[in-house]
């Protein structure tokens, strides 16, 4: 579920606590979490709802001025069943004070080689691709994965499995390898 700057500011600030979506299928769960930009979103409830059973209450808590507001622009969203979600901000992206933290327990250290381990499976590519991002911090994605003998997305899709173990972080073109991820190198 994307969520657009502007909502995510005013879910994180507590100003709103509900949002619409159509969907042939939902993409969270209740009771889940979603990653964003700003921070983990916890998905307290998703209920299918009629147009007709939405109330002024309702898109006054999705951040909408009027019930003709919320038309409009459920007009301009594509087809399928209209779901109401309520959420709340759960705090800061937990990934953020993991992969900051430089200072590894030989415990903490172990499970991050363990990780790295199961991710490489038949085929080991973490150290390597680690290596190459921390060798050309801010490299565009296309040339790391042509560096690594890899497509783009099969790249990029590897690099996001070692941001969620705090090793990597995006930047606005490429990546730069963590505190954490240079610890776990032995850098």
């Amino acid at each position: 579920m994307l969520l657009k700057a502007d909502l995510l500011a005013r879910i994180k600030a507590g100003e709103v606590d509900t949002v619409f979506r159509r969907w042939k299928r939902s993409t969270v769960k209740a009771g889940g979490t979603l990653m964003t930009s700003a921070g983990l979103l916890a998905i307290d409830s998703i209920e299918p709802i009629t147009l007709d059973e939405v109330t002024l209450p309702d898109v006054k808590r999705a951040g909408f001025g009027s019930l003709d507001e919320f038309r409009r622009w459920l007009d301009t969203m594509k087809d399928g069943d209209l779901c109401i979600i309520r959420l709340h901000y759960a705090g800061e992206d937990p990934r953020i004070a993991l992969r900051n933290k430089r200072d590894l327990s030989a415990e903490e250290l172990g499970e991050a080689h363990a990780a790295l381990d199961r991710l490489d499976g038949k085929a080991p590519w973490t150290r390597a691709v680690l290596r190459l991002i921390a060798q050309h911090p801010g490299r565009l994605a296309e040339e790391l994965a042509g560096e690594a003998g890899m497509d783009k997305a099969p790249f990029k899709s590897k690099v996001t499995k070692l941001k969620e173990l705090g090793l990597t972080e995006s930047l606005d073109v490429g990546y730069r390898i963590s505190p954490r991820g240079e610890t776990v190198l032995g850098q």
